[in-house]
């Protein structure tokens, strides 16, 4: 309200604004601060992820393996050919007769990274329509007590390939032992 000299009251003010903030509480000032309410966040649950990743790589190890005795040595030459591969194609391929058209080289990567690449190298060459690629997977001359890792997985894992008709290593002038020819299914 106005006073006769047409100025609000003080009490009036106070009044109106109260009015005008309804249920609304006032902040607590620094002496007041252990009346401060902050809620806690929630914590995210936990997940295991590397023992996920663990098991998850167990258990592609245990597919890797193939039960014919298929584990390999450093200097030993691979060799693979289905039924139904005519022989005289397969000598020509491992006397490096038949053209290689595309290659890739695996021997500086961990063993699951050589696998995606060596798979999607597979795929996308017989997407392609080529007959043979060269894989690099070298010798394990590094890789300790355990043998060649990388070219016992590029063993078992091009069996298991449908894609792939044969495999062998290549010839010395084109990697030997440390690398393998391999035969595609044509598309």
């Amino acid at each position: 309200m106005q006073s006769k000299d047409g100025k609000h009251s003080n009490s009036d003010d106070a009044a109106l604004f109260k009015d005008a903030l309804g249920d609304v509480r006032p902040l607590h000032t620094k002496k007041n601060s252990k009346k401060r309410h902050h809620p806690k966040p929630s914590r995210p649950t936990a997940k295991a992820l590397q023992r996920r990743r663990d098991e998850r790589n167990a258990l592609e190890e245990t597919l890797d393996n193939v039960p014919d005795g298929a584990d390999v040595e450093t200097g030993e030459e691979l060799l693979f050919k289905r039924d139904g591969v005519d022989p005289r194609i397969f000598k020509k391929m491992r006397n490096g007769k038949i053209a290689v058209r595309e290659e890739i080289d695996l021997h500086t990567l961990r063993r699951n990274e050589a696998r995606a690449y060596l798979q999607e190298f597979i795929r996308l060459s017989h997407a392609k329509g080529l007959r043979c690629v060269r894989v690099v997977h070298g010798k394990g001359l590094g890789s300790g007590p355990g043998g060649p890792v990388i070219k016992h997985g590029v063993n078992n894992w091009l069996r298991k390939w449908d894609e792939v008709l044969a495999f062998c290593s290549a010839p010395p002038h084109d990697g030997g032992t440390g690398a393998v020819y391999v035969l595609l299914k044509a598309r």
